[in-house]
């Protein structure tokens, strides 16, 4: 796919929302591993809390973490929540990232440069309306990355499905929806990051260097959103899976959660997982923005060829 060159056409809105769902499944499937390892060290802290008697697996660094993991559960707990997370895909990352550049035009109402302003307010948008779309799906993939596997096979739940239904029947409706206030203030912030630093380092590319519309510029440009992205996040995103994965009742709120990790654990456990959630950020938006920008031009040359009359 990296032979394809600039587009001579601009790619629909149908085009940009199909090729950002697969592309964003493709990555999934590269760096799940890492996003469970960031999930296992993220909640690390809390489950020594909440089980002071038991005794709990300890995690080390992101590929220690990924080691243990293999050791004591199997190579196949490495994609614990693999389905659901390529369900999330599919419909968030398809609204968050695909209609970005729609909802963007529709803020500069057409205007040919779009404003810092109005980049952070198309991204703010098409986050909110991705989580209020994926918020389930969401919430099962991170109960099951938290799900430790045992011998006696006495898991949470059994497959994606009795996920859905154990957490509906369980907790209530409400319970697919768990976290969805700190989701929304995490994915407004990794949306705005994310895409905003990626179209304004891609800019800035293509305007003060030799460099094209092309693989090395979308390389770069990924690498770098991912970096500020997580740096940006972490906390939030901390909050929003501890709360994801918590017990009817342990938290009152996302705010109390945010509280009672300050109290027990101190400021630092806001950036556990710190670099697991790098590397998977960083090798995600690589792959993802990479495959996505091929993905959009190999459909538009085929919509053309297809179009086209012999």
């Amino acid at each position: 796919m990296v032979g394809f060159g600039p587009a001579d056409v601009p790619p629909t809105a149908a085009v940009k929302f199909i090729g950002a769902g697969t592309a964003a499944c493709i990555a999934d499937l590269f760096t799940f591993p890492l996003d469970t390892a960031k999930v296992r060290l993220q909640i690390q802290g809390e489950s020594k809390a909440a089980a002071p008697n038991v005794k709990l697996v300890k995690y080390s660094g992101v590929f220690g973490t990924i080691n243990t993991m293999v050791k004591t559960e199997g190579p196949r707990s490495l994609y614990n929540g693999l389905v659901a997370g390529l369900q999330r895909q599919m419909s968030f990352a398809s609204v968050r990232i695909g209609l970005y550049d729609s909802v963007k035009q529709f803020y500069t109402k057409g205007a040919e440069h779009a404003g810092i302003g109005s980049r952070l307010l198309a991204g703010c948008t098409t986050g909110a309306m991705a989580v209020a779309m994926a918020q389930p799906t969401d919430v099962v993939k991170v109960r099951f990355q938290a799900q430790v596997g045992t011998a006696s096979g006495n898991k949470r739940y059994q497959g994606t499905i009795d996920a859905y239904k154990t957490i509906a029947r369980e907790e209530g409706i409400r319970g697919l929806w768990r976290g969805t206030t700190p989701n929304i203030a995490r994915n407004a912030i990794v949306n705005c990051t994310e895409l905003v630093t990626y179209d304004l380092i891609k800019d800035a590319l293509l305007r003060s260097t030799p460099m094209t519309d092309t693989l090395p510029c979308h390389f770069t440009s990924a690498f770098g959103a991912g970096f500020c992205t997580t740096v940006i996040a972490s906390p939030v995103d901390v909050v929003k899976t501890r709360y994801m994965n918590s017990g009817l009742g342990q938290y009152s709120s996302a705010l109390n959660c945010a509280l009672a990790m300050l109290t027990k654990e101190g400021p630092m456990a806001f950036y556990k997982g710190f670099m697991p959630s790098f590397l998977r950020l960083g090798s995600w938006n690589v792959v993802m923005f990479v495959t996505y920008e091929q993905l959009k031009r190999a459909m538009m040359a085929a919509r053309h060829n297809w179009a086209s009359p012999l």
